[in-house]
């Protein structure tokens, strides 16, 4: 065999170069989107357990006249299954809890989120 008659198998540098570019243009076009809907779900999800808390809280007040002296009574009295976990916390346990206006009326009238975290629109999420 003669050296011309070899090929040779396998990629250039210039074209591994290439593809690795490309690869890095794409994941730099998709990155921002993602984790912009990560935070956009976030913030879906601490709506929405705000709202089923709030809820549970509006029952039991109907339902008995005052409201819970813990977040764990909703739970007990089967007005919830859960506590639900705070998306931004991880944890069921950094709720906290809005007294009443009135102490006669139990001590949870209602709940905000323990997140120190500013949403999308530029408030703080422990005031929703």
């Amino acid at each position: 065999m003669r050296n011309g008659d070899i090929k040779q198998h396998g990629f250039t540098m210039i074209e591994l170069l290439v593809t690795l570019l490309i690869l890095g243009l794409l994941v730099s076009l998709a990155a921002p989107r993602y984790f912009g809907n990560m935070d956009k779900a976030k913030e879906d999800v601490l709506r929405e357990d705000l709202y089923v808390l709030r809820d549970a809280l509006d029952k039991f007040y109907s339902d008995r006249s005052h409201y819970p002296n813990t977040l764990d009574e909703l739970v007990t009295e089967r007005y919830i299954r859960k506590i639900p976990v705070d998306p931004f916390t991880q944890s069921a346990k950094s709720w906290i809890p809005v007294p009443a206006a009135d102490p006669s009326m139990g001590v949870v009238s209602d709940v905000r989120s323990g997140a120190p975290n500013t949403a999308r629109d530029g408030t703080l999420l422990k005031d929703w």
